[in-house]
């Protein structure tokens, strides 16, 4: 028989062993796998590990899941294509005459890109590489410019098809297509918000964005003939999401259709060869190998804490500091940032969504005005992909910061990156209040579709 320990002192060992662990330098998937396994075999005993196949054969076999790949693939194809630079010279020249029209025309581009890529790490180098040579050039604030592309860059994680949206609801048993379209008004209310920041800056202060020189600028009949070669990329953006939003397909049939149309927008801009293909296919396999690898990993070691009773003793500690659903909430969103700064995004869901979800049910869905105990799961996963943002754009560890910091010229110091991440991230608080205050932003457009 294995070792009793008392549940408190569990908590702390397994969760303080996992940090320092991770602090250590190791990766995370093959961490909280270890680790699991090792108590599995303190705790209990040999047979006791039976709990590692029957974790992870929920997960080999979830249809769901497959959705993963296909829309990996579908982004790499796509930006292999050249598709997303494209996207943003022509977004570039269409707004560029406006003060702050390249800041706007960056998140214009990132909220686009974020439809097509759904990993946040992606959309902001990639941005990083194509937007920030092209404002610097033209003399914009630095701060502006970076924050513009880090902001954008995070909407991947929130508009659909988000990976994390995917892993999310699977994790929480919910629907992926509901939580894709809940997920849809917050991340246009933000891309919105970041746009009206620049814009309202860039006009009180017109050093800050100006205006590209008169003579880059196009004429309308010319606008019109650069805006004819976004037709494809954006036909195949709304086929994708038509055949989601109208319920005529899955998640994972939709990743399907996009994954086709993305080789067929690549044939058509003749950049569909062996190896753009082979590149892609390289870039799937590593990408979808990091993410299954953490789920197997997180859902052992969560598993044995819950079997273990953590559930119980969370639910409890958190009920006991007597500070009502709301602060319950709001501490919770709080500790997801925090664990943002030091920890990967997939692993965040798979340790803290499972303990999080049954505390949120537990409260229930009238303490935070819902009437269906269905809508309170979906307020709730949308509300975490936004506290998913924020932890990519919280200084000093923010994910996004040192993403743009690969890409960024070396004469711009970390401070000024972290200095341009703020504003935008009082934008996220706003948007993630609105979003609280209002789940109706949330659950409204679950509702039309789905009924």
């Amino acid at each position: 028989m294995g070792i009793e320990i008392e549940i408190g002192l569990l908590t702390l060992i397994m969760f303080g062993s996992l940090l320092v662990l991770l602090m250590a330098g190791l990766p995370l998937a093959f961490v909280t796998g270890g680790l699991a396994c090792v108590f599995l075999y303190i705790l209990g005993d040999a047979r006791t590990l039976n709990i590692v196949p029957s974790r992870i054969f929920p997960l080999m076999t979830d249809y769901q899941l497959s959705a993963i790949p296909l829309f990996i693939f579908m982004a790499a194809m796509l930006e292999r294509a050249g598709i997303i630079k494209n996207m943003f010279d022509v977004i570039y020249k269409l707004l560029g005459a406006l003060r702050g029209g390249l800041a706007s025309a960056t998140v214009i581009a990132s909220t686009i890109l974020a439809a097509m890529v759904g990993v946040i790490g992606a959309a902001v180098v990639t941005m990083g590489i194509i937007a920030l040579p092209a404002m610097l050039k033209r003399q914009y604030d630095t701060k502006i410019a970076m924050g513009a592309i880090m902001a954008g860059g995070t909407l991947g994680i929130l508009i659909p098809p988000s990976i994390l949206a995917i892993i999310y609801a699977v994790v929480a048993e919910q629907s992926v297509g509901e939580l894709f379209i809940g997920a849809v008004i917050p991340g246009l209310i933000l891309s919105g918000l970041y746009i009206l920041y620049i814009t309202i800056r860039c006009y009180i202060d017109p050093t800050l964005g100006p205006p590209i020189a008169v003579e880059e600028r196009i004429n309308f009949a010319e606008k019109i003939q650069i805006t004819k070669t976004m037709i494809a990329p954006i036909i195949l953006i709304m086929v994708v999401f038509g055949v989601l939003f109208s319920g005529a397909a899955t998640p994972v049939e939709a990743a399907g259709i996009g994954t086709f149309g993305a080789i067929i927008v690549a044939a058509l801009h003749r950049q569909l060869d062996w190896p753009t293909v082979k590149e892609a296919c390289t870039t799937t396999l590593k990408a979808s190998s990091m993410v299954i690898w953490i789920m197997f990993g997180a859902t052992i070691f969560v598993g044995l804490y819950v079997i273990e009773g953590g559930q119980t003793f969370v639910t409890d500690a958190m009920i006991g500091t007597g500070l009502g659903p709301w602060g319950i909430l709001i501490f919770m969103q709080i500790l997801l940032v925090v664990l943002g700064m030091f920890l990967d995004w997939v692993g965040i869901l798979l340790l803290c969504v499972p303990i999080f979800v049954p505390i949120i049910k537990t409260l229930g869905a009238a303490a935070f005005g819902l009437s269906e105990p269905d809508d309170l799961v979906l307020w709730f996963g949308v509300l975490y992909l936004v506290n998913m943002q924020m932890s990519f754009l919280s200084p000093p560890f923010g994910y996004a910061l040192f993403y743009l910091r690969g890409v960024a010229p070396d004469s711009i110091p970390m401070s000024d990156i972290f200095k341009a991440s703020l504003p935008f991230l009082l934008l996220q608080i706003v948007g993630l209040s609105l979003c609280m205050i209002f789940p109706s932003l949330i659950t409204w457009l679950p509702e039309q579709v789905y009924g």
